[in-house]
């Protein structure tokens, strides 16, 4: 199986997010890792550089745009919380977020 895209990785972190709670990202990438069934092997990929796990990176690419689309906000480094606009675009129930 190949690994999700970052845009595959919106929506499942955006309803992980769904709890309004403040969410630490390296706890949110192995529950999101869990939910999707990525293997310990797909999860030790790594980028060409070799300094950094694919997922994790397409992971944190994922919160990236969704904070810049008003989706999440970051609480502080690292952590970060859905905001309304968030929450809203969830019960729309999109099929898929992407940029």
């Amino acid at each position: 199986m190949a690994l999700p895209k970052y845009y595959e990785l919106m929506l499942p972190l955006l309803k992980l997010a769904s709890d309004e709670k403040e969410h630490y990202i390296r706890e949110a990438i192995d529950k999101l890792a869990e939910t999707l069934h990525i293997s310990e092997g797909e999860r030790k990929e790594l980028l060409p550089s070799g300094k950094q796990a694919v997922f994790d990176n397409r992971a944190g690419w994922a919160r990236t745009y969704m904070a810049k689309a008003g989706l999440l906000e970051n609480t502080r480094r690292g952590y970060f919380r859905i905001t309304q606009r968030g929450l809203e675009v969830l019960q729309q129930n999109p099929a898929e977020i992407n940029t």
